[in-house]
């Protein structure tokens, strides 16, 4: 027998099955878990790629971000701009090695660094797993691209069996936020005092995609990637939103 949880009980968001004793709990899962650990391999959109992140990529990534010439982009990271290149390649040459976080550097076709991201949180055991550290240069801004190795992220994913995908940002983070549910991801809430950087505190605003709502997305970024969507100068004609 199935029961839906009573709508006073705001927290309550999920179909639940009835217990021996008649007590909801949660449905079955189904699938195999722990899930596979991200490959670290490429990921190869129509407009840029993902590559593995590497010390040799730092010099590509410093000129990038030098585009930024306000530092803007580096507020809600936990880190400093980098002062220098020599900078920038220490911090490189660390963060490849890491595996969580996962690093990728964010690439146009012709192997011109234009940002990095990166997988973190990842917990095959349950199948959840998360997107952050994500930095995206001026060179990224309004650009296709960097639509696009979002949702490569998430297929990759979601293909490799995870039912849970996370974004968390400051919850002062508003580009982050619009960002976020632009993608299709749903709030969640924010967790006060969740963290601090930089002596500042953090409230942290989560969000999430399901994979029960990934193949519907999927389908809306599909079509919002096909050819026929772009002019041949590469501007969009229908937005991501209105899809």
């Amino acid at each position: 027998m199935r029961s839906s949880p009573p709508s006073t009980e705001p927290w309550a968001v999920s179909l639940a099955d009835l217990s021996a004793t008649g007590q909801p709990v949660g449905q079955k899962v189904d699938g195999e878990f722990p899930c596979p650990v991200p490959p670290h391999h490429p990921l190869v959109g129509r407009f840029g790629q993902l590559v593995p992140l590497a010390e040799t990529h730092s010099d590509g990534l410093f000129d990038a971000f030098a585009a930024d010439q306000t530092g803007s982009g580096w507020t809600y990271l936990p880190i400093d701009p980098w002062a220098d290149r020599a900078v920038a390649r220490a911090w490189c040459a660390q963060n490849a090695t890491s595996r969580d976080p996962q690093f990728y550097c964010i690439q146009d076709l012709g192997g011109v660094p234009l940002g990095f991201c990166s997988y973190l949180r990842i917990t095959p055991e349950i199948g959840s797993i998360e997107v952050g550290y994500i930095h995206f240069s001026p060179l990224m801004q309004k650009q296709a691209v960097a639509t696009e190795v979002m949702f490569l992220m998430m297929q990759n994913a979601f293909d490799l069996g995870y039912r849970r995908y996370e974004w968390k940002c400051d919850a002062l983070n508003a580009p982050s936020r619009t960002a976020a549910a632009r993608l299709g991801f749903t709030y969640e809430g924010t967790f006060r005092q969740a963290t601090l950087y930089k002596g500042r505190n953090r409230d942290t605003a989560w969000f999430s995609i399901i994979d029960t709502e990934w193949p519907a997305l999927k389908t809306r970024f599909e079509r919002w990637l096909s050819p026929n969507n772009f002019t041949p100068s590469g501007q969009q004609i229908t937005s991501l939103s209105q899809i």
